[in-house]
């Protein structure tokens, strides 16, 4: 590969990197403003005309704070974990598969795997390093949590990699061209849409940050520019696993306004749900993922390679 080569796919990261950071930033104003709504009162509205400028004052606010740490935490660990959590969330971006990137990834979905199983460790040692009950309680939750969802998670996105026979995510759009997916399978989309609040530890399933028994669980210790990171971690990955879900079930991937709105769509169910549904019981939340969900992506996953087999 040149060097021009290399050059024109790293500019193509940076320009992504940074259309993903404001696409975050405005994520949280769209949920700060449809929470106001949904609790009758009005979002941020003060900065800039209707609160457009809020996101920028945030950050500025946050990362310009004086950075405290606790006096007995293990000091590398607790102030690079956020750090690693946020490069992770931004490097799964890689695999999306727009057509001036340069990259055919054919094997993005066991890179996204890969990368979001590995998110699980900034979320536990960050937990453990603040050295304080309430941030490892809240961490081993979110272990726990984790690993349980991304069981199903992966079974689920087996079946759909059944039907298309590849790991690369441009070729889902090729086989959605008469039906999309998620009327094909669609109790698995119902499935994965649930899947994905626990995996980004969302309500009705934010167990690792429960405010009311946990103050704030694994962050609780994070202030200024490590709990901003931690915060924009789990933004980006809410974008992207809405991106995931419009690519697996909505149709692929294609550079139309009606791609967008379905992204936007789904992002606004994760700000739906929160202003909607009161958390879930931590017993049944495990129940749901080992008795319910594992058992049904297991049948499909099975019915679908023998689906694939009569056919073929």
């Amino acid at each position: 590969m040149m060097m021009k080569d290399l050059f024109m796919i790293f500019i193509g990261f940076i320009i992504l990197v940074i259309g993903v950071l404001i696409g975050m930033a405005y994520l949280t104003l769209l949920e700060r403003k449809l929470l106001g709504y949904i609790q009758i009162r009005k979002g941020p509205n003060k900065v800039g005309m209707i609160g457009i400028l809020q996101p920028f004052s945030d950050a500025i606010k946050l990362f310009c704070k004086e950075q405290t740490y606790p006096k007995h935490s293990n000091y590398l660990s607790y102030y690079f974990s956020p750090v690693i959590g946020f490069i992770l969330s931004l490097s799964i971006w890689m695999i999306m598969p727009y057509y001036f990137n340069m990259i055919s990834f054919n094997l993005g979905i066991l890179f996204f795997l890969c990368c979001s199983s590995m998110g699980v460790y900034t979320v536990m040692v960050a937990g453990w390093s603040s050295n304080s009950n309430y941030s490892l309680l809240g961490g081993l939750r979110s272990v726990a949590q984790t690993i349980s969802y991304e069981v199903s998670l992966s079974l689920i996105v087996m079946s759909s990699i059944i039907m298309i026979m590849s790991f690369n995510l441009i070729n889902f759009n090729m086989y959605q061209d008469f039906i999309w997916f998620l009327f094909l399978m669609y109790p698995l989309a119902l499935c994965m849409m649930s899947s994905m609040l626990a995996e980004t530890n969302r309500t009705p399933f934010d167990f690792a940050e429960g405010e009311s028994e946990l103050v704030s669980g694994f962050n609780i210790e994070y202030s200024s520019g490590g709990f901003a990171l931690i915060f924009m971690a789990e933004y980006t990955s809410i974008l992207f696993m809405s991106l995931m879900y419009v690519l697996i079930f909505m149709g692929g991937y294609n550079l139309s306004l009606f791609f967008y709105f379905k992204l936007v769509l789904i992002s606004f169910l994760f700000v739906w749900v929160r202003g909607t549904l009161p958390r879930y019981r931590y017993d049944k939340l495990m129940y749901l993922a080992w008795k319910s969900y594992l058992p049904i992506s297991l049948n499909f996953l099975l019915f679908f390679m023998g689906l694939k087999i009569f056919l073929f």
